[in-house]
């Protein structure tokens, strides 16, 4: 079990896909790091409610379509074990397209999209007059933002992890140092946060076509086979609905999450916005290990090869799991110093300081659906991850939390931690049952 005795080639491959992503997974919150602690530090809780509100406004309309990342990571993995090149240039051309067409619909039907949101949070008029100021320019990022998501994928599923590395460091560096600039030196305030995002988002879009560019399959020159037909973007579409049905669900339930704080006051918002920051560095730390997972899982299916496919799945929950315990040390140890960090204002200190003992739980109750996550990516089995999401929220989620309305915002945090639980133990269950059937290598 010591992770360190022994490591096989599977190991060593592993650690070499996963140690860029999970640099450029703990920039993600790195960024909103410093949003909160740049907005948490002035002297009005309002501001850092109202970029809690937009912020997961948009998690949740660009999310919707993280199929565009993960369908994209599974399918090129694949196209890759299978060393098809003409299948992975296609997969490429084909997303960024659907990418950009989505992203300019989102612009175009912005306005009712942010006021549908932010009636749906009911945060405070305050926040809600800045949260709608800071969304109307977020919007504007939409197209980047998804072809961003689609190089990602592109590049983890042909395994070059350094790229979306590379990408996202450099345009999360730039986000920070322009909130730096915009919030602290030009007291832009909510919205100065809103407009480095949009800046950094297209700066990772530029990084990553140039990224890509170099990465393209030796002699496969450009055709206009590779553009498709109609039927092959609706093929696309019909292959990710699970993965898109799947995540609207997750985020809506981070969104109900977010809303029921917020009427509980301000300050549960803020506190809360504070906690849920380090469960996105959670997230994305041991997404790492997953991200690798969907890569080498997907080549493993490619080539049809059970053993290299069992190989990764044991190595990968094993790593997994060392680094979900590292993750409840860690905050066990330093999270009061970490909260207060984020946070000046006493009132939304004291709070958070109140749930933190949730944080603890959260590592090893989520860390089984996260590696699961990519092992399913991996070998394109989206409808069970749709259907186990499915579970956990309406089954599981939404009945918890009903029961526990009494305990007020601890009943909100027991139920998010039940729902990790009832993720990894439903994608569990249908992972040795595929297992036993040989079902991963099958239509």
């Amino acid at each position: 079990m010591w992770p360190f005795r022994s490591l096989s080639a599977t190991d060593h491959r592993l650690w070499m896909l996963a140690w860029p992503l999970m640099l450029t997974n703990l920039t993600v919150p790195l960024l909103g790091l410093v949003d909160t602690a740049v907005l948490g530090h002035l002297d009005s809780p309002e501001y850092l409610g109202a970029v809690a509100v937009g912020a997961n406004l948009f998690t949740i309309l660009y999310w919707t379509f993280g199929f565009m990342r993960m369908g994209t990571t599974g399918l090129a993995a694949q196209a890759f074990g299978r060393r098809d090149h003409f299948g992975q240039t296609a997969l490429l051309v084909r997303s960024l397209l659907l990418a950009v067409f989505i992203g300019v619909l989102l612009i175009g039907f912005h306005q009712p999209l942010i006021r549908t949101g932010l009636a749906l949070m009911q945060p405070s008029a305050e926040v809600t007059a800045l949260a709608a100021e800071y969304a109307a320019i977020r919007i504007w990022s939409a197209p980047a933002v998804l072809c961003q998501y689609t190089l990602v994928g592109w590049l983890i599923g042909t395994q070059f992890p350094r790229g979306p590395m590379l990408m996202l460091i450099v345009a999360n560096c730039l986000n920070i140092v322009l909130d730096v600039l915009f919030v602290t030196l030009l007291g832009w305030n909510s919205w100065g946060v809103a407009v480095a995002t949009v800046i950094a988002e297209y700066a990772a879009t530029l990084i990553g076509f140039w990224l890509v560019w170099q990465r393209l399959p030796a002699g496969q020159r450009f055709s206009r086979a590779l553009l498709g037909r109609i039927a092959d973007y609706r093929e696309l579409l019909r292959v990710n609905r699970y993965i898109m049905v799947r995540t609207i669900t997750l985020l809506l339930v981070l969104a109900f999450f977010t809303a029921q704080g917020a009427r509980q006051g301000d300050i549960t918002l803020a506190a809360n916005a504070v906690l849920l920051t380090f469960l996105l560095m959670i997230s994305n730390g041991l997404d790492g290990f997953a991200n690798a997972a969907e890569a080498m899982v997907g080549e493993a299916v490619g080539q049809h090869n059970p053993e290299g496919f069992m190989a990764v799945c044991r190595t990968a929950a094993r790593w997994s799991l060392w680094g979900a315990l590292l993750f409840t040390l860690v905050f066990f140890i330093g999270g009061p110093a970490l909260v207060g960090l984020l946070t000046s204002i006493e009132e939304v200190k004291a709070t958070a300081l109140a749930y933190l003992p949730w944080l603890w739980t959260l590592p090893l109750a989520a860390v089984g659906g996260f590696v699961l996550d990519g092992i399913f990516i991996g070998a394109t089995r989206t409808r069970e991850m749709q259907n186990t999401m499915l579970f956990s929220a309406l089954v599981v989620f939404l009945p918890s939390w009903w029961l526990t309305t009494g305990w007020g915002n601890h009943g909100l945090w027991f139920s998010l931690v039940f729902l990790m639980l009832a993720r990894a133990a439903s994608m569990g269950w249908l992972f040795v049952r595929y297992t036993r059937q040989n079902g991963w290598f099958t239509e």
